[in-house]
């Protein structure tokens, strides 16, 4: 807290005989500075960032003055400096983090300065969540062997986090098998005010996960970012962006009987992908929005990714309040958030037009219907009734959003052979890997210490324990071979976990099963979830289908499904089988949740479960059976989804606060691999040059004190030309590592089998095998090889076809630099870091693109990538490039201006030239200082140094 330079800190009272201070909103509005009370509820919490911390160097008068005075439709021209009050990790992202903060460290050190200048200024939390696979699943040993096995895969990476919770005082770390960061982030970490200095503050923050915004439905200003912007958060750098517009979202009405929260969140995605909000603010408000639960607000704000928004955020009011209590908060944590908002008139969702939006969108929720999204995209709403026909229309379809199959293979079925042999559990195993025999209980029941005490012995043999197929197995086009309960944005939210329940309660006395060729799992984002499924008594029916919980971590949603059945993998892959997985995540790009799945279906936990019992995607559920009871009659879906009132019945359960105190305030000691990992002291990293896991990353050596002014970019080669919608997960996989790939062949290399390779996300902290990874989906297409799928180009002059890592390599030793061209929403999808590392390391020096989603933007920029867009109407297709041309990037030579204008030179092979003016996507000055200084690593390194 600054000096009160604007004379706008006021007391307020908390409780009886208890009093703070704030920096009062409407006393900026009586002081002249603007209509605040007009504001989105969202800006008026980030002007309250900027009155607060006025120094007149980081952050001016004129900063509060400029929001305060927001207009709805003004140009956007001006950045704001948004100091957020604490940082968000998950592992995947933060050891890449904390590896580079250790390489900073390093870097100060050799420059004979104090390292402990690097230290993060604000609250660090930084939840192991991304790591644990479904190897085992359909087990009540399935728990407790994932998590033995994650502690297995990932021992280097979890002594490195140890590491950091005694270098870096203000990190904290929740161990592995909690939950998922975003639902323990609502659950627990989120306080909703903070104090300092008796000085009463919103909680906001930043983290390096897109889905960071699920906290906006607590009303919490947040959103996710690179973890090179999380860095520069966490070591005292405000974050920066432009001004935003702010849409608002008028949600009217109430949802229909049957409808749940997560068809609600498809369809706010459907409407908002076709309003365009990328880049913008969206906001909740109206009668609608006020009338449903935090958790139900959560679903929508957590797929802000999914719909383009930097946040989806509902003002808090009493039901935030409520749940507050009803998730174990202190009484004095409660009593502190109600009264601050109530004393910044912000305890309240706004009414139709008491507020002042950008633009306002209408939604009726009675209008709302079941429904999934897929087969590769979220925003791709299909109704419910809809998606059999949809099916078989993608399935013949021959552009780039079906699968040009002929439509006589729609039925055809392909067998195994007869006698091929059960799978030996591949995705990594260890021959020592094993289960305990004669478990009695549901691992789902177990503490963190049970789990631990109870894990495998090494002589029960290698498989993980699974229900496996028997006999000859088949599949056909459209089955389910992966049917997931995931993802905190629908485990979050009891409605869909209850309704998932009773539908397997109902489906089981009714006779129904699952067949064996489904990969079932339940994977909750808290612990508290199991609790009140076993107290309501729901989990022993989904265990019957097979929904034994797996772990309590990201799997499918993240790509962490675990490997099929050999038979069934070698069926698909021998017959290039469209085969289906159905989750109740958010994420469904080609190629994430498993590379042998082609369309990916997103839905609500009960219709997880349905579809499961059904088999198939390629039905009609409002009028097809799921299956024969035990009775031999058809028995629909109609028959088995539970009513509003039956959920309703059970929701106390799940309201419970000494639950969520017992799971949060005393379970992080629970877990004994975790507590018995050696503490390596010391506040500088002792690098080890034989780990495959953790590497000092070379940004930092050499590093020259001062930064050179940027220049124009001559005979660039493209290094891949691509399509629309290439997203992180394109650019820098975060799943299995093919053993043929270039990061496969590097870990072979070094006598890593390719059981033990884990995956890309894991391997964050090396980037020698990152570097490798970019480019390396097996789904992406570079349209300088047509036809083919994969991390291929062709190197120029030469015509080579090559891996785009062996390319590069080339291309360095040559000393020419790379281009990427790509077209429009490039870099959809998580707030992957990697995906600018890697592009960066390959010796990228500009994107071109139609457009750009804006965390990948930004961290391009981050990495010291210059992102350029094209006029409108222009594409590498108009513009008839096809890889065997060079080109010049000028006029950006010396000091840039957000926005400028740039030319691209393309000089073709036959000697003709063609020019097109580019707009330069740096969108703030501060970018622009970002990208002179090489990224914002080096520029904040710089500053630390100065400092130190």
């Amino acid at each position: 807290m600054n000096d009160n330079r604007l004379g706008v800190v006021t007391p307020f009272e908390i409780a009886a005989g208890r009093t703070g201070r704030l920096v009062s909103l409407p006393e900026l509005e009586r002081k002249g500075f603007g209509p605040v009370s007009r504001l989105p509820v969202s800006l008026r919490i980030v002007l309250e960032s900027l009155a607060r911390n006025v120094d007149g160097v980081r952050v001016t008068e004129e900063d509060v003055r400029a929001l305060a005075g927001w207009q709805p439709r003004a140009e956007r021209t001006r950045e704001i400096p948004f100091v957020v009050a604490r940082v968000l990790l998950q592992d995947f992202t933060g050891v890449p983090l904390l590896v580079d903060l250790a390489a900073m460290r390093a870097a100060v050190a050799r420059l004979a300065k104090d390292p402990l200048a690097v230290e993060p200024l604000v609250p660090v939390d930084l939840v192991v969540d991304h790591s644990v696979q479904v190897d085992a699943f359909g087990s009540p040993e399935a728990l407790r062997y994932n998590m033995e096995l994650e502690f297995d895969r990932n021992l280097p990476r979890y002594e490195f986090l140890k590491w950091g919770t005694q270098a870096f005082e203000e990190l904290r770390i929740v161990p592995p098998g909690i939950g998922i960061c975003h639902q323990v982030n609502l659950e627990f970490l989120a306080r909703g005010v903070l104090e300092q200095g008796g000085v009463y503050y919103p909680d906001t923050l930043v983290g390096t996960d897109s889905h960071t915004p699920m906290v906006n439905g607590l009303g919490l200003v947040a959103w996710g970012v690179g973890g090179i912007e999380a860095e520069a958060a966490m070591l005292g750098q405000p974050t920066y962006f432009l001004t935003p517009d702010v849409v608002g979202v008028h949600l009217s009405g109430a949802l229909r009987e049957g409808v749940t929260g997560t068809d609600l969140v498809l369809r706010v995605t459907e409407i908002l992908r076709k309003a365009r909000v990328v880049g913008k603010f969206v906001e909740f408000f109206g009668e609608g929005a006020a009338s449903l639960p935090v958790q139900e607000r959560a679903t929508l704000s957590n797929m802000a990714p999914e719909y383009g928004a930097t946040v989806g955020f509902f003002p808090p009011d009493e039901r935030s309040t409520r749940y507050l209590e009803q998730t174990g908060r202190p009484k004095e944590l409660v009593d502190a958030f109600r009264a601050y908002y109530s004393a910044q008139g912000l305890l309240r969702i706004p009414r139709a037009g008491e507020v002042d939006y950008s633009e306002i969108v209408e939604l009726d929720l009675a209008s709302v219907g079941a429904a999934v999204a897929g087969p590769k995209r979220p925003q791709d709403r299909i109704e419910l009734g809809a998606l059999k026909r949809t099916f078989q229309d993608l399935f013949t379809r021959k552009d780039a959003t079906g699968y040009g199959k002929p439509a006589e293979e729609l039925g055809q079925r392909y067998r195994s052979p007869d006698g091929a042999p059960a799978s030996t559990g591949g995705g990594g195993l260890q021959d020592s890997d094993s289960v305990p025999d004669g478990a009695k209980k549901n691992t789902s029941t177990l503490t963190e210490t049970e789990m631990i005490d109870n894990r495998p012995t090494p002589d029960a043999g290698p498989n993980p324990p699974r229900r496996e197929a028997s006999g000859t197995v088949e599949v056909g086009h459209g089955d389910v071979l992966i049917a997931a309960i995931t993802s905190c944005t629908n485990t979050s939210n009891p409605g869909v976990m209850l309704a998932a329940g009773l539908l397997a309660k109902k489906a089981v006395e009714r006779g129904l099963s699952v067949k064996a060729n489904v990969k079932t799992s339940l994977a909750p984002g808290s612990r508290v979830v199991s609790r009140y499924l076993e107290e309501t008594g729901l989990q022993p029916y989904l265990d019957r289908l097979g929904f034994q919980v797996v772990g309590y971590g990201c799997t499918t949603c993240i790509g962490n499904s675990g490997p099929l059945e050999e038979r069934i993998e070698k069926v698909v892959t021998d017959h290039d089988v469209v085969a289906a997985s159905v989750l109740s995540g958010n994420r469904n790009f080609e190629a994430r949740v498993h590379q042998s799945i082609k369309a990916n279906f997103l839905m609500s936990p009960p219709l997880v479960v349905a579809f499961a019992i059904a088999g198939r995607v390629d039905v009609d559920l409002e009028k097809e059976p799921l299956g024969l009871g035990a009775d031999g009659r058809p028995v629909f879906l109609r028959d088995v989804w539970p009513t509003a009132a039956e959920i309703d019945a059970l929701r106390p359960a799940a309201a419970d606060p000494e639950e969520y105190r017992k799971n949060y305030y005393g379970g992080f000691n629970e877990n004994a691999r975790w507590n018995t990992l050696p503490l390596r002291g010391g506040k500088l990293y002792d690098w080890d040059p034989q780990s495959t896991y953790i590497q000092e990353p070379p940004y930092f050596t050499p590093f020259p004190a001062t930064p050179s002014e940027p220049k124009d970019v001559l005979h660039a080669r493209a290094l891949a030309i691509f399509g629309d919608s290439v997203t992180t997960d394109h650019i820098s996989p975060a799943g299995s590592i093919k053993p043929s790939s270039p990061a496969g062949m590097y870990l072979q290399a070094l006598g890593i089998s390719v059981r033990d390779f884990n995956s890309y996300g894991a391997r964050r902290g090396n980037h020698h095998v990152m570097v490798r990874g970019t480019f390396a989906n097996v789904r992406i297409k570079n349209l300088m090889v047509p036809g083919v799928e994969g991390g291929i180009t062709v190197h120029q002059p030469t015509g080579r076809r090559l891996s785009i890592h062996d390319a590069a390599l080339e291309y360095a030793r040559d000393g020419i630099p790379l281009a990427i061209i790509a077209g429009l929403e490039y870099g959809t999808g998580s707030s992957r870091d990697w995906a600018a590392k890697g592009t960066a390391l390959l010796g990228v020096r500009f994107v071109v693109a139609r457009s750009f989603e804006r965390i990948h933007r930004s961290n391009l920029v981050g990495m010291g990538v210059l992102p350029c867009q094209l006029p409108e109407g222009v594409s590498a297709q108009t513009l008839g490039l096809d890889g065997s041309e060079t080109f010049d990037l000028v006029g950006v030579a010396g000091r840039l201006t957000p926005r400028q204008k740039a030319t691209l030179v393309v000089h073709r092979k036959d000697g003709r030239r063609d020019s097109v003016e580019l707009v330069v996507r740096i969108d703030t000055p501060i970018e622009a200082e970002y990208y002179r200084h090489g990224g914002i690593m080096p520029y904040v390194l710089r500053q630390i140094v100065a400092r130190a």
